[in-house]
């Protein structure tokens, strides 16, 4: 357990990680956001009827979220600008009707790519929201989290 937030300085103030000092590695972050749709929807979905006045859902999302990675140091306060090696962005609907989003970036680098993938599945699940609104409104992001990195200080799998 960490004894400090990193992201503020001594004084109480916001702060930018330095990782000047930290050694380059190769690192990697697994994401996945849950998505809960109407039954009319996901039935729209599994029948393969999953383009919209807006363009096809998944692939659109798959788009938004590889974006959203790359563009995460822009939309959340104190990350780095990282150069991403690379960002996959999968979706399915499983067993239980839940759309289930999962981002995988890598980068080497000295920093992790954990809030790259946070961001790009949780912009792929905003997107599949926003394009399948108009068959209504009960669309629930019911989580996003972290399910795995490696590299730097320590590696993480949830259990």
């Amino acid at each position: 357990m960490m004894d400090e937030f990193s992201h503020i300085d001594s004084k109480g103030q916001p702060q930018m990680v330095d990782v000047g000092e930290k050694k380059v590695s190769q690192r990697m972050a697994h994401a996945r956001s849950v998505v809960l749709l109407n039954p009319t929807v996901i039935a729209h979905l599994r029948e393969n009827h999953i383009t919209t006045k807006k363009g096809p859902v998944f692939q659109t999302a798959i788009l938004a979220g590889i974006m959203g990675a790359k563009k995460t140091y822009d939309l959340i306060p104190l990350c780095h600008p990282l150069p991403l090696n690379k960002c996959s962005v999968d979706i399915l609907i499983n067993n239980n009707n839940e759309v289930i989003i999962d981002c995988i970036v890598t980068v080497t680098g000295k920093t992790g790519v954990e809030m790259e993938a946070l961001t790009g599945a949780s912009v792929a699940a905003l997107t599949i929201y926003d394009m399948c609104k108009s068959m209504g409104h009960d669309i629930s992001i019911v989580r996003t989290g972290l399910i795995k990195k490696t590299g730097g200080k320590k590696d993480y799998q949830k259990t």
